[in-house]
C-alpha cells in the first residue's frame, strides 16, 4: 500500500525553489547596483577632472590676456604718436606701415578682450548688472563709437532709431558688446552699400535688435556653425579678412546670460542680418530685479 505525499511537502519544495530564485535575483541586483555605483563614481571623477581642466584653461586665458594688455597698449600708443607726427613728418610709405602696425595691434587687443570675456563666462565670473536705460541712448552711444572707424566711403552705417522713447531693463553694456560685434562684422564684410541697425518690440514682451548688411552673405551650411568658438568660414573673402572666430560665440553666450538668444538670416551675395532677442525686462538675477531703479 503506497502512501500519498502530503500537500505540505510540495508547498515546501516550491517555496524553497522560489527562495533560491529570489536569492539569485538579489545577487544579480546587488552586482548591478555595485556596477552602477562604480559607474557613477567614475563619471563623478571625470566630471571633476573636466571642471579642473576648464578652471585651469580659464585661469590661463585670464592670466595671458592680462599679460598681453600692457605691451599691446604700448604698441597702440606708439603708433598713435607716430601717426600724429609728434617727432616729425612721415613719408607715405612710413604712414602706411605704421597704420598697419596700429590696425594689427588693435585687432590683437580685440582678440585678447574676447578671450578674457570668454574665460570669465566659462568660469561663471562675469557680472550681469541690469538697470533701466533708453534705447535711444544706446543707439546714440553706438553711433559715436563707430563714427571714427567708418573709413569706407562706399558703406553707410544707419541707425533706425525708435519713433518714441523705449525703456529696457537689462545690462546695457553686455547688449552694447553684442551689437558692436555684429556691427564690426557687418562693416568688415560689406564692401559697398549699407549696414542698418534697428530694434523692434515683439508681442511677448521681448525686443529684437537687428544688424542688416548688404555684404557677401553666408552659405546655409555655415549658418549653424558661425556662433561656435573659433568658427571660421571657408571662403576667399573671409580668409582675407579672417578674424578670431570669438566675437559671435561670445555674443551668443552673453545673450544667453541676458535671457535671450542670437540668430542669423543670410543669402550669399545678398547680405546678412544678425539679431539678438532679449526680454524687455531681465528676470531677477543675483538679487537684481526690475524694481531696482525707475524707467527713464
Amino acid at each position: 500500500m503506497h502512501e500519498t505525499p502530503l500537500p505540505d511537502a510540495g508547498l515546501a519544495a516550491l517555496a524553497a525553489d522560489q527562495a533560491q530564485q529570489i536569492e539569485a535575483l538579489q545577487g544579480e541586483l546587488d552586482e548591478t547596483n555595485r556596477g552602477v555605483l562604480a559607474l557613477y563614481a567614475e563619471l563623478d571623477t571625470q566630471a571633476q577632472q573636466l571642471r579642473q581642466a576648464t578652471e585651469l584653461k580659464s585661469r590661463f586665458l585670464a592670466y595671458m590676456s592680462h599679460e598681453f594688455r600692457t605691451p599691446l597698449s604700448t604698441f597702440r600708443s606708439l603708433a598713435r604718436l607716430l601717426l600724429d607726427e609728434v617727432d616729425g613728418p612721415l613719408t607715405a610709405e612710413q604712414r602706411k606701415q605704421v597704420e598697419f602696425i596700429r590696425a594689427t595691434a588693435t585687432e590683437f587687443s580685440d582678440m585678447v578682450d574676447d578671450l578674457l570675456d570668454l574665460a570669465k563666462v566659462e568660469a561663471g565670473r562675469i557680472d550681469i548688472s541690469p538697470e533701466w536705460f533708453d534705447m535711444l541712448d544706446l543707439f546714440s552711444a553706438l553711433r559715436g563709437m563707430f563714427k571714427p572707424v567708418l573709413t569706407n566711403p562706399d558703406v553707410t552705417l544707419i541707425f533706425e532709431e525708435p519713433q518714441q522713447s523705449v525703456a529696457l531693463f537689462t545690462d546695457d553694456k553686455k547688449l552694447s558688446q553684442i551689437l558692436r560685434n555684429f556691427i564690426s562684422n557687418a562693416l568688415k564684410f560689406t564692401a559697398a552699400g549699407e549696414v542698418r541697425v534697428s530694434a523692434a518690440m515683439e508681442a511677448d514682451e521681448r525686443v529684437t535688435f537687428s544688424v542688416a548688411d548688404t555684404g557677401i552673405g553666408i552659405s546655409p551650411q555655415y549658418q549653424s556653425e558661425i556662433f561656435n568658438d573659433y568658427a571660421q568660414i571657408d571662403s576667399p573673402v573671409q580668409k582675407r579678412l579672417r578674424g578670431t572666430g570669438l566675437g559671435l560665440s561670445l555674443s551668443k553666450r552673453l545673450a544667453q546670460l541676458l535671457g535671450g538668444s542670437v540668430g542669423v538670416r543670410s543669402e550669399v551675395g545678398q547680405g546678412s542680418t544678425f539679431f539678438v532677442t532679449l526680454p524687455h525686462r531681465l528676470p531677477q538675477i543675483d538679487g537684481a530685479s526690475p524694481g531696482n531703479g525707475n524707467p527713464p
